[in-house]
């Protein structure tokens, strides 16, 4: 059986970390047996999560995680979609990935106090002593990186606009589609439901959410994602 290393279920959300998502869906969608575990970031192989242990294979990464269960399970996320149908939805996979979760980064980690509401419990199990030392140094790396990555250089009005012209051209290109690329579900809405739920989390203020929310096919999209994959979350 696959064991699947995220965060846990927090913030109302299947997993904080729309990775870890991405990765829970795809493995819905292959309709494999997992099971999830509370992942330890010192022990995983890259410092970060999701990572899964598929019977002494350890894989990292959510999209080498797709890759290797596509090689070795005979799946195929994309079938029956064309090689510009394939070339569209990776391409909006890697808006969501590459763009928009730096984005959101910003919003819950810089802002004080969606921090908070959220990222600050990650360290609740930090010994008091110590709490307050570690979340600045967690908080000073996470500043450094969007600062490097080239979004936390942005004024707030400048964030929002990119925000909104990438959440935008996602609900164009939905319309009234059930999923992103027609009668799916396909691998690339593993990303999508990801995203779109965390980014319309009700937890944290910010100009994402508000513009997401603009959006009905948006939110309808989440709906049937939680429906169809966190029946259990959407009834709780």
């Amino acid at each position: 059986m696959i064991t699947l290393h995220g965060f846990g279920r927090a913030f109302g959300l299947p997993d904080p970390s729309p990775f870890v998502v991405k990765t829970e869906v795809l493995l819905k969608l292959a309709g494999l047996d997992y099971r999830r575990v509370e992942g330890n970031l010192g022990k995983a192989p890259k410092g970060k999560l999701p990572f899964i242990d598929d019977g002494g294979t350890i894989v990292a990464d959510s999209t080498l995680i797709r890759f290797h269960l596509e090689k070795t399970r005979g799946i195929d996320f994309d079938k029956g979609l064309t090689a510009e149908q394939k070339g569209v939805a990776w391409a909006f996979e890697k808006m969501l990935e590459d763009h928009v979760y730096w984005i959101v980064v910003h919003d819950r980690w810089i802002d004080s106090a969606n921090f908070d509401r959220g990222p600050r419990t990650f360290f609740d199990k930090v010994p008091m002593p110590l709490r307050p030392i570690v979340v600045a140094m967690v908080k000073r790396q996470v500043k450094g990186n969007l600062r490097a990555q080239g979004l936390g250089r942005h004024s707030p009005d400048e964030r929002a606009q990119l925000a909104a012209r990438a959440i935008d051209g996602l609900a164009a290109f939905l319309g009234d589609k059930p999923w992103l690329m027609g009668d799916g579900p396909f691998g690339a809405d593993a990303t999508m439901f990801a995203f779109v739920s965390s980014c319309l989390c009700p937890l944290f203020e910010s100009a994402v959410r508000t513009r997401m929310e603009q959006h009905k096919n948006l939110i309808a999209y989440r709906d049937r994602g939680m429906k169809l994959w966190y029946a259990d979350l959407e009834t709780a």
